[in-house]
């Protein structure tokens, strides 16, 4: 069999992998004939011709087979040309000839991809809009390093990957070929043929935008046509998230935080508000609670609304369950204008195993490692990154960066680090290989995350990186030339279950709990903290935060009250999940709206106007958040108090002029004659009493400002001597600044 004949033979059968050697325009090899031959495979088409500078050639069928060649014998040269098309169903088209073109990929940012050097592969991979050779259409590239040949599948060749075979660009694994015509909208996938014969239909894994699942292909997406309104707020983010600026975040999943009345969702609906209905009533609902940011569960594409977006397929496409692409950017734009900063939850832990998406890609391992001790999640079961494989860190990175460049993204929050550095995370002896010093410590993730933060902060350093990692994993929120991770943030997940176990049980018993209380402020600046309470902890029979407090709906309440007055006094930046800020009764379910009837009664109004006021305190008081990572900030007044369960504290500004002077009773009982130390003489003024009647509270009241008394306390010169409320946690706020240290 001649060699065109077998490239005739591969192309009927889908599984040609080198198309570019027989279509288009070439030689005639005759030496007699000197000239140009234009062949094209369209197996769809009933008659084809050329047509060339007003001129139209009629080409001739060779065989059955849906190769159409036309001979210029006189061309010495390559000419440009087109396509007239009868189809098969007597439609006809006007086409460019994709095998006409020369390749588009920049062979040099290819090599930089393999060597795991390239930060920015969507610039090249997956659809990209461009005009080639002064042709508008698209370009489609993919990595598949060991496929036999692959196939580009879309709407505009009736799913048939025959009709576009693509071409290898030498040993870079990289596939790619231009499309011309090709247009915003346009729907596609790509057919992988392995070496063994399997054929494997994909997602782009640099795909922009993917269809609503079930659906599972890509779509081509225009980057460039959006006009961004937030110049000023990205001029000011490197101030709004400073370390020494009030960082307040609001948790959210945008699925279920409000959904249009009746909707029941499921397979195949459009149940949930869209990225602009949420900019609308989202957006203002944050900026009036005070927060500063809103954080988002992964809005990545993913096909499985149970997941809540942890089980990403589209590492560069926002979901479509809420709109477009350009959707998602005004609600980002929407949030910059109302002084909301956006951090994007991230996910590169760990990525399912649905067929279309990442797992098993070109019939090998090729994301995912090999090794299933290393490469299979035992809690999830889906893959875990090979992050060894300099393609794949090109990959990860790529990804961050293009939410931030691409969708003006404030921050990452990275999920389920943990789980990335230890080899035995979740696994019994004989399930984990160790690392080639013998440990469990994942060498390939910590290199990676280094590089991760170092890039991050170098292309965009007003940018924040939060890790959410379990274990005591040292200086995660170090850089990376002191031995850290380089994260900007680390989750206080320690403080949170100590928190929550002793607010969660009856009162009788917390002073046994006390050291519970106190432990954080060993190890309270040894990493840059954000305080969560989380979806995490109001799932999966955990109860709501309100439901998680012992006693009676009153009890409750106050419980409550407390326990957040407590995290906006506590160092560390703040962070509450959707729904607690008015106390839901039920756990959260990713499929349901929260309850917003419930703010028909005082009590949960109340609650919500403290969250209201506790992020308004916290902004406007230097002595709360500017030293959240210092311990300059802080200083006990008493925590030895297990018997009454009470704490005290100062909370202190830079300079030690400006404080907050705490307290908190965690007990029922109201302490008359409780006697607060304070800093020096003077005048302080109650800015803060959780038990407030506008709050919900027993109406315990404290006077609005009250005169140290000047004697000595607890090594201090004055004291305050006031009831102290059920339940409840007091800021105070001396008249006048301190004297200069």
């Amino acid at each position: 069999m001649s060699r065109a004949a077998r490239i005739i033979e591969e192309l009927t059968r889908g599984m040609c992998a080198a198309p570019f050697d027989l279509l288009g325009i070439h030689p005639v090899t005759s030496a007699d004939r000197p000239g140009r031959v234009v062949r094209a495979f369209l197996p769809w088409a009933r008659q084809a011709s050329v047509l060339r500078e007003g001129a139209e050639c009629p080409m001739r069928r060779a065989g059955k087979s849906g190769l159409f060649e036309a001979t210029f014998p006189a061309e010495a040269t390559f000419f440009p040309y087109r396509f007239r098309i009868l189809s098969a169903a007597g439609q006809e088209v006007i086409v460019d000839d994709p095998y006409r073109f020369p390749p588009v990929l920049d062979e040099a940012r290819l090599e930089r991809f393999n060597r795991g050097e390239e930060i920015r592969i969507s610039d090249f991979l997956g659809a990209r809009l461009r005009v080639h050779e002064d042709v508008a259409g698209a370009s489609f590239a993919v990595w598949a390093p060991h496929a036999h040949n692959v196939n580009l599948l879309a709407d505009f060749n009736g799913w048939d990957g025959r009709c576009h075979p693509m071409r290898p660009r030498g040993t870079t694994g990289i596939w790619e070929l231009f499309v011309p015509g090709v247009t915003a909208g346009t729907i596609y996938k790509y057919e992988v043929r392995t070496i063994d014969g399997q054929r494997l239909e994909k997602a782009d894994p640099v795909g922009f935008a993917m269809e609503l699942r079930p659906a599972t292909a890509s779509i081509v997406v225009d980057l460039g046509t959006y006009e961004w309104a937030d110049a000023e707020w990205l001029r000011r983010r490197g101030e709004r998230q400073r370390p020494e600026a009030p960082i307040s975040v609001y948790e959210v999943h945008l699925g279920s935080w409000r959904r249009p009345e009746g909707s029941a969702g499921g397979e195949g609906t459009r149940s949930w508000l869209s990225y602009r209905e949420l900019a609308d009533e989202l957006l203002p609902y944050v900026a009036d609670m005070g927060y500063s940011h809103v954080e988002l569960l992964p809005v990545s594409e993913h096909p499985l609304d149970e997941s809540w977006g942890y089980q990403t397929v589209g590492y560069f496409a926002p979901t479509s369950r809420f709109g477009a692409p350009d959707d998602f950017r005004h609600f980002v734009d929407r949030a910059h204008k109302l002084g909301i900063g956006v951090i994007l939850d991230w996910v590169p832990a760990h990525f399912p195993t649905d067929g279309p998406g990442l797992i098993y890609f070109d019939g090998t391992h090729l994301y995912e490692h090999g090794d299933p001790r290393q490469g299979i999640h035992p809690d999830w079961g889906t893959a875990i990154f090979d992050y060894g494989r300099p393609q794949v860190r090109s990959f990860l990175v790529s990804s961050a960066l293009f939410w931030i460049e691409q969708y003006h993204i404030d921050g990452l929050r990275v999920d389920a680090v943990a789980s990335m550095l230890y080899l035995d995370y979740s696994r019994e002896a004989g399930q984990w290989v160790p690392n080639v010093h013998g440990g469990k410590e994942n060498l390939d993730a910590i290199s990676f995350l280094r590089r991760l933060n170092d890039i991050l902060h170098a292309e965009q350093p007003d940018v924040l990186t939060i890790a959410e990692e379990s274990t005591a994993w040292p200086k995660v929120s170090h850089p990376g030339w002191e031995g850290g991770l380089g994260f900007d943030m680390k989750w206080n997940m320690g403080w949170m279950h100590d928190t929550l176990a002793v607010m969660g049980k009856d009162p009788v018993y917390r002073r046994w709990m006390y050291n519970q209380l106190t432990f954080s402020m060993l190890y309270a600046f040894t990493e840059r903290f954000l305080l969560p309470f989380s979806h995490d902890e109001v799932v999966h029979l955990k109860r709501s935060l309100i439901s998680k407090m012992p006693g009676e709906a009153a009890d409750k309440f106050a419980g409550l009250r407390l326990l957040l007055g407590y995290q906006y006094a506590h160092p560390g930046k703040k962070l509450l999940f959707m729904g607690g800020e008015f106390g839901v009764w039920e756990e959260w379910r990713s499929d349901r709206t929260l309850d917003w009837e419930l703010l028909e009664w005082d009590t949960h109004r109340g609650l919500q106007q403290l969250v209201r006021d506790l992020n308004r305190i916290y902004r406007e008081e230097p002595a709360l958040h500017e030293a959240d990572f210092s311990p300059e900030g802080f200083e006990w007044i008493d925590c030895h108090d297990a018997d009454r369960t009470t704490l005290s504290f100062v909370r202190w500004a830079a300079g030690w002029r400006e404080a907050v002077v705490v307290a908190a009773n965690f007990t029922p009982v109201a302490w008359e004659h409780f006697r607060l130390a304070v800093p020096w003489p003077g005048e302080y003024r109650l800015i803060l009493n959780s038990d407030a009647p506008e709050y919900g509270g027993t109406g315990v009241l404290v006077s609005g400002t009250l005169e140290a008394v000047g004697e000595s306390y607890l090594g201090r010169p004055a004291y305050l001597d006031f009831t102290l409320p059920p339940q409840a946690v007091l800021y105070f706020k001396p008249r006048t600044p301190g004297p200069t240290p």
